[in-house]
């Protein structure tokens, strides 16, 4: 492994999942535009184009909301994680990490910090099975090899 190396990781499944879900609300939220028309004699409602409008656009906004998740990445070097999550986005050297864990059981992998604190990867997912056991598997090497780099020079 150089020590130029950078690992850059993206779920797989969810972003599939949430492109097709956008598109499917969308499409949802269009047809019920189109299906608010003017009043039809059973109600005392009434519909403009301005609501059909709104509604496209209701669509588009909860679309965009779902597509937020598509942002989750972390990317780490010898340096150091950056992980970006739904909400919130993370710089972490490698003095500051203990451990990278994915537990049996646990839907994402977290790195462990020296302030026994604990930041979610929501990237590396256990539904991505090998994809995500690779990339952890990569960012432990990476935490490996800064450890073996520091500890020499500590002792």
């Amino acid at each position: 492994m150089s020590g130029s190396e950078v690992v850059r990781l993206r779920p797989q499944r969810i972003r599939v999942m949430c492109w097709s879900l956008a598109v499917a609300v969308v499409v949802v939220f269009s047809l019920i535009a189109t299906s608010l028309t003017g009043p039809t004699g059973s109600g005392p409602a009434t519909f403009q184009r301005g609501d059909q409008f709104a509604m496209i656009g209701l669509g588009l906004l909860v679309a965009i909301g779902i597509l937020m998740v598509t942002r989750l990445r972390v990317e780490a070097d010898a340096q150091g994680v950056r992980v970006r999550n739904v909400i919130g986005s993370y710089d972490v050297p490698w003095d500051e990490v203990r451990a990278v864990r994915f537990n049996r059981g646990s839907a994402w992998a977290s790195l462990e910090l020296v302030g026994e604190e604990q930041l979610n990867i929501l990237a590396l997912q256990a539904a991505d099975k090998e994809h995500a056991v690779a990339g952890v598997r990569a960012l432990r090497a990476l935490h490996a090899t800064h450890q073996q780099t520091v500890t020499p020079q500590a002792g």
